[in-house]
Order: C-alpha cells, then structure tokens, then sequence
C-alpha cells in the first residue's frame, strides 16, 4: 500500500460531477503526475487532499490515516505540504524570513513539533532555512526582499518555504505556470534533484507535458472526473486513450 490511498471518491457541484469513482494509490518516494484537460477534475481532487473541500462519499487517507475532516492545518501538520499554482510568498519579508516562518509555530517562543514529532529550536530552524537557500541557488539574496524576486525565484523560494517544514509528500500544482523555458528547465532541474536528495513523495499536477515527461516516474491520466489509464511515462505517451484525451496526439 502506498502512502496516499484514495477510494472511491466521488464529489458534485450541483448538477456536475467533478469527480467519478476516483481510486489511486500513491507510492512513498515517488514522483507520481496527474494530467488531463482543463475541467477533468485534477483541482477539485487536489483540494480533497488538504482540506480545502471534502469529498461528498469516498475515503483518502495518509499513511493510514483518514484526512478527511481535518483542517489544511491539521493535514500540514501531518505532513503533507502544497505549493500553488501562483508562487505564495510574503513579499515585504527577505527570503530568509520567507522560508523560517513555515518552519515555526511558535510555542514557548521558541519551539514547534515538526511533522517528524521532533521539536526544532529557532536556531535550526535558522540553519536549515540557510542551508535550503543555498541548495536552490538563492543564498546570496536571503537578506533582500522577496517581492522583488523573478517568477523562477519566487517558485524556488516557495519550493525551500515548503521543504523547511520536513513534509513528507508534497503536492505540486502547475509548479512552472508562467515560467520561461530556461526558468521551467531550471525548476525541472531542481526538482529533480530535490526528489533524489531529500526523498519526499510528490504529486504533480502539470499541463506542460516536457515537464511531466521529465519529472514522473508514474502518470495518472484524468478525463471527466476519473482515470482513464495510468502508467510510466513512455506507456502513457504511447496510448492512444492519451492522446484521444489530453494530448491529441500531436506531443512525443
């Protein structure tokens, strides 16, 4: 069993159904892609995830434990982390202060139990947020201000906000949106390197297919709601459900 199982999920808007008989089982360490057309449900099941909607019959649970009902607090703190679409930053705050602040629920003034159940210090807190911005290339900036940051730095401060926390999956929706090509393959890169050294499962939700391509080692293919066909990068650029779907069989 992976660590995200989701069964059975079904959820309606009125009269629409955005989402049919969902079942998934997500592999721990994985890098695991959903992809569909605009309206396939990819959003709304994301939003299952962390609470922001609940879904109307069905079960999701993380290492075993149901996530529905919690708040997006609550299932933060479990370990499950998201980076948005449009980079979520404080904008009047340095880079620095950026990344410390995810890392702290301040208890005590001091301290905070991080989803590993162990209690971090403001200094390494501190420590590890510097470390974080060097691993991305952004230590040189850490004291500036981070509205000021291009769009590609604005996703890698975001992408070392969430890394700060020790989360244990993440969830990626449209993580390059907006980027230019050499900002979308510098993140391709990042990302990539951030799966092999700190081991995190992720969930990517990406219309960009060289994006997917590069990054998944498994695809789930959305359309009207529900899978329709699930496999490895090349199963899935091969078939022609795909293709009829989502790719319209002009993408290799």
């Amino acid at each position: 069993m992976g660590i995200l199982q989701v069964q059975n999920v079904n959820k309606s808007f009125g009269g629409l159904k955005a989402l049919n008989n969902v079942n998934l089982d997500i592999a721990e360490g994985a890098v695991h892609a959903i992809i569909g057309p605009n309206g396939a449900g990819k959003s709304t099941l994301l939003n299952c995830f962390v609470g922001r909607l609940r879904p109307d019959t069905g079960t999701v649970k993380f290492n075993g434990r149901s996530l529905l009902g919690l708040t997006p607090h609550e299932i933060n703190q479990v370990g499950v982390a998201r980076v948005f679409q449009t980079p979520e930053i404080f904008s009047d705050l340095t880079l620095l202060e950026n990344v410390m602040i995810p890392a702290l629920a301040v208890r005590d003034g001091a301290f905070r139990i991080n989803a590993w159940g162990r209690v971090d210090s403001q200094a390494t807190v501190r420590d590890r947020a510097e470390a974080l911005l060097a691993d991305v290339g952004l230590a040189d900036k850490r004291h500036a201000q981070a509205g000021n940051l291009s769009r590609g730095d604005k996703r890698r401060l975001e992408l070392s906000m969430c890394l700060v926390q020790q989360p244990k999956l993440v969830l990626l929706d449209e993580p390059t949106a907006g980027m230019s090509r050499a900002d979308t393959n510098n993140t391709i890169d990042l990302l990539a390197r951030m799966s092999k050294e700190h081991g995190v499962t992720k969930i990517i939700i990406e219309h960009d297919m060289h994006v997917v391509f590069s990054l998944a080692e498994r695809v789930t293919v959305f359309a009207q709601g529900h899978p329709i066909v699930e496999g490895t990068p090349d199963e899935i650029r091969g078939d022609p459900r795909v293709q009829e779907a989502y790719l319209g069989g002009t993408h290799a």
